[in-house]
């Protein structure tokens, strides 16, 4: 790709970025309706643990949290291209390259799921208790899945789009990949609330970043296929 080209496409995701933020704040109700959606999850573990101080071990307390990022980032991205109209999806056809598109997608996904994971892990946090022994560690495990759940659910959305019931399509399709990506992440975030070393954890570490820079390059190659059809 010359030099050219890459400013071109680094142009198009640029724009196609700031129109997806300008889109989200016209609409505060999605985004609100998000967080709103995270706030009360975690209010309501929070009730249904407080006469049962004693259950909420370590374990349980990790496990809860990362189910309720992974409803929650199911929910914030299977809307990635159901809202886009058909009429618009042509438009873009003759203004950008599929790839600008794709990857303006997951960027902005991305950036959403980080602003949820962290606020919910904020508010999960004071409400439920910290019993994180290495807090930047669990940090680094809540982006790197955050990362993960944005690529693999925004390349799905695509996907699932071309079908009729595309909610049920989805959720098929994302089941066999977020699943060992959950299962990576719930294990990297063990460690870091027993405070183990690092150099533990970097196998989980490494292979997070691997699955997710496989997803971002698979979703770039193949995005532009399912484009044209």
């Amino acid at each position: 790709m010359t030099n050219l080209g890459l400013h071109t496409k680094l142009k198009e995701i640029k724009t196609l970025i700031l129109k997806e933020a300008t889109l989200e704040w016209r609409q505060k109700y999605a985004i609100s309706g998000m967080l709103l959606y995270v706030v009360s999850t975690v209010f309501v573990c929070y009730l249904s643990f407080s006469l049962k101080r004693n259950q909420l071990t370590p374990i349980v307390w990790n496990t809860l949290y990362w189910i309720i990022l992974l409803f929650t980032a199911v929910n914030a991205i299977a809307k990635s291209f159901s809202q886009e109209r058909f009429g618009r999806l042509i438009y873009y056809y003759s203004l950008c390259s599929p790839q600008a598109i794709i990857l303006s997608k997951i960027l902005y996904n991305c950036l959403i799921m980080l602003l949820l994971s962290l606020t919910g892990f904020a508010f999960y946090a004071f409400v439920m208790g910290n019993p994180v022994g290495d807090i930047k560690l669990y940090l680094v495990s809540i982006a790197l899945a955050a990362v993960g759940f944005a690529s693999v659910l925004t390349l799905i959305a695509g996907i699932a789009t071309k079908a009729e019931n595309s909610a049920t399509l989805m959720t098929v399709l994302s089941f066999p990949i977020i699943l060992p990506m959950l299962l990576m992440t719930i294990k990297l975030a063990k460690n870091a609330l027993d405070g183990l070393d690092w150099s533990v954890s970097m196998d989980e570490i490494q292979t997070l970043l691997a699955i997710d820079a496989i997803v971002v390059t698979l979703s770039y190659l193949l995005f532009p296929y399912l484009w044209k059809s």
